[in-house]
């Protein structure tokens, strides 16, 4: 009996060792992950631009004379003190409006982001570890999803409901997880035969436990660079949408609209058009740069720790 204990006791010591030597490693490799991405210049700034311009675009308009309906102001005012961006043909403060549209260009990309990406990554992580006829099935609806021509589609949809910002949102979400599904089931395969994968199904865990205990936290660096990306995606095609007059419609508003609105004044007033051309621009190339840092510190030609 004392012998017994003393295995079990060995035993349970030993697992623990183990347990405690793998969560060094972990930490290690997150401690490397995060090194190379600050290392990354380009990626940092970046993202400190990122970040100022959403902070500037929800703090700023809380000190502006004039908020982004406001018509009390004469229509197409040049650039002054009062107003830094002039004012629209309505009478709206350039600035106002340009912040109020940072806001709902980053609200809707950073909500069709999450939203594709959960989708994506689930679909595909199931896909990719049960295979045969569920696998089939999914990767026809991604197939399927695909072939279909998003923006017509969008367009149509959101036509035909209440185009404000979260239908946009909800609507693009719907035709921008296929690309993650896909990619994160090429993954799932692999992982699928790996021995810790084996081993936890042998042990009788179920598909969901392994799926988000194995799976996914396998996956986060290929699924942090594709979410990344997917928000400079959603940002041009929001743009895209309120363009044509088939996006974001008042009472709210977007960095894409306010360029339909004010395009035709690109030579007479060109501060009310550059401005959120340019906002567009600096969002999606910031974003672009960050993804192409966390796809190199990810980069898995690196050593790695794997669960």
């Amino acid at each position: 009996m004392a012998n017994a204990t003393q295995t079990t006791a060995d035993g349970g010591a030993a697992a623990d060792a183990v347990r405690h030597e793998f969560d060094a490693k972990a930490r290690s490799q997150t401690s490397i992950i995060l090194g190379r991405f600050v290392r990354h210049r380009l990626a940092m700034v970046s993202l400190g631009v990122l970040v100022l311009l959403a902070v500037v675009a929800v703090v700023v308009p809380f000190f502006l004379p004039y908020n982004f309906a406001d018509t009390s102001s004469g229509g197409y005012l040049p650039p002054s003190g009062r107003h830094l961006l002039g004012t629209d043909q309505l009478g709206r403060d350039g600035l106002a409006q340009l912040l109020r549209g940072t806001q709902f260009s980053l609200a809707i990309a950073f909500s069709v982001a999450i939203s594709s990406t959960v989708v994506g990554v689930l679909v595909g992580a199931v896909a990719g570890y049960l295979r045969g006829f569920i696998d089939n099935a999914l990767m026809r609806l991604v197939d399927l999803f695909l072939i279909v021509p998003q923006i017509a589609v969008v367009a149509l949809l959101v036509h035909a409901l209440t185009p404000s910002w979260y239908v946009v949102a909800g609507v693009l979400a719907i035709f921008s997880w296929m690309q993650i599904a896909r990619i994160t089931r090429g993954e799932a395969l692999s992982l699928a035969a790996r021995e810790f994968v084996e081993a936890s199904r042998a042990a009788g865990a179920g598909t969901w436990h392994i799926v988000f205990k194995h799976l996914i936290p396998n996956m986060i660096g290929t699924i942090t660079v594709n979410a990344t990306l997917s928000v400079s995606a959603a940002v041009l095609t929001e743009a895209a949408l309120s363009f044509i007059g088939l996006g974001v419609q008042l009472p709210d508003t977007s960095l894409g609209l306010i360029v339909q609105d004010n395009y035709t004044q690109v030579l007479l007033r060109p501060w009310l058009f550059w401005g959120p051309f340019l906002a567009i621009v600096l969002i999606s190339v910031t974003i672009s740069f960050i993804g192409d840092g966390l796809r190199d510190a990810f980069d898995p030609r690196q050593t790695k720790v794997r669960a």
